[in-house]
This record gives C-alpha cells, structure tokens and sequence, in this order.
C-alpha cells in the first residue's frame, strides 16, 4: 500500500518585500523631484506677477502726474458774477420774446398768416345758385361777415354746413343770419348808388352867393344853400315787386353779440 506525503510549505517560498529600501528611496525621489518642479513653477508665476505689478505701478505713477498736471492747469474757476448777470438778463430777454410768440400765435394781435386761405375756402364752395356780394374778415377771423343772395332759402343751410367743414372754419361759429326778399326797387337804388360816382364837396356860402349875383345881375345878400328849400320829389306810383331771389347776411359770433 503507497501513500502520497506533500512535503512543500509555503512558508518555505522566498517572500517578495514590497516597502523595501530601493522602491522607498525611488518614491522619496520621485517626491523631490516633483516638490523642486512645483516650486520652479511657483517661483516663475510669481516673477511675471511682480513684473506686472511693476508695469502697472508705472503706468498709474504716470497716470497720477498727469492727473496732478492737468489739475494745475486746468483749476476749477470762481463763478463770474458778470457773466451770471449777463446770463440772467439773456434768459429774461428769452422769456420775453417766447411770451410775445406766444401772443402772436394766439391771435391777440391780429391774424399773422394772412386772408388768402379764408378766400380759397369762400372760392371752393361754389353752390349752383347762390352767389356773394360782401364777405369782411376782420382780425384774427374771429369777426366776419357774409352777404350774398340765393335762388331759393333752402340753398343757404346748405352752404353754411359746407363752408365750416373748411379746415380754415373749423372752430367758428355763427351767431347771426338774416334772409329776407328785397323788392325790385330796393334791389335798383343798390345798384345805381354802387354805381353812382361819389358826390361833389359843397361849395362855400361866398362862392354860392357869387354864382346867383353873377346869373341874375343882382346881390344876392344872405342867401345861403340852406335857405333854399329842398324840391319835395313827387310820389312814386309804381307798385314795388319781390325779387325773384332772397338776400342774406351771416355775421360770426363776435360780431351778433356785439350788435345786441
């Protein structure tokens, strides 16, 4: 009968000494080694940080002479007190002329920017069958006035609506309108005394006296133009007719009040 007997033990095996002297010591140069370069590497970073801040102190000792320079220079000045007075009497003088355009365009003064877009206005509203015959614009055209005559009375609403829809208009009222139909002799003696020269100034009473006594042969003493009665004209026997059209008169507001 065999038997088998390991004789082999571990214990006997050549055991590997990992801490020993040489790794220790390549560890410990390793260790130098990378302490020696970290602090190179500090030591340069910290030369070109000197080096900025030896830059930057120059250009800020540079900085601040100039800044001390220009400061000699340029010292801030005592307020004049002329120029104060000159600048208070000029800003017055600014008031005042603002003041006055303010007045001018307010139309307290009168209208500044002419009649001629009054007249373009009154020249648009052309309405078949009426007609003007007096417009007075007085101001700033607050004041004005308007006469004229139309075929038939229902034309003139009509023609009062259009012409305050004008942008000129807008803003006027009317407070005044009159229409009634003249009669053909009062329509005549308008036309004739618009058409009639002007009459001639009186004579004096000398020349009046000089011209009777040189036309009989005789002084004619204390005889003046009143003294002589005035002929009576005979009565008229013609019966008075309508027109065929009435006549009108607009006034704006300003003027109706002041007519009442």
């Amino acid at each position: 009968m065999s038997q088998q007997i390991n004789l082999f033990n571990p214990i006997f095996l050549k055991q590997k000494k990992i801490f020993g002297a040489v790794p220790m010591v390549q560890a410990l140069g390793v260790i130098v080694f990378g302490v020696l370069a970290m602090s190179w590497f500090a030591q340069q970073r910290v030369a070109e940080l000197r080096q900025r801040a030896a830059i930057g102190q120059q250009l800020l000792a540079g900085r601040e002479t100039r800044l001390s320079k220009t400061t000699a220079d340029f010292a801030p000045r005592q307020r004049s007190a002329a120029l104060q007075a000159e600048l208070t009497a000029a800003q017055g003088r600014l008031d005042s002329l603002r003041q006055v355009e303010a007045v001018l365009h307010g139309g307290a003064l009168g209208n500044t920017a002419g009649y001629a877009e009054y007249f373009r206005a009154f020249a648009r509203q052309n309405v078949n069958g009426l007609w003007l015959t007096g417009l007075s614009i007085v101001g700033a055209g607050n004041d004005i006035g308007v006469q004229g005559r139309a075929m038939q009375a229902t034309l003139i609403p009509d023609y009062i609506a259009r012409l305050t829809a004008e942008k000129i208009m807008r803003g006027k009222t009317f407070g005044s309108l009159q229409i009634d139909r003249p009669t053909q002799d009062s329509v005549a003696a308008a036309s004739a005394s618009a058409k009639a020269p002007p009459a001639p100034a009186a004579a004096p009473a000398a020349t009046v006296e000089a011209l009777l006594a040189a036309a009989t042969g005789q002084a004619a003493i204390g005889v003046t133009p009143a003294s002589a009665p005035a002929p009576t004209p005979p009565p008229s026997t013609s019966t008075s007719t309508r027109a065929p059209f009435v006549q009108f008169s607009l006034q704006s507001q300003a003027v109706a009040e002041a007519s009442k």
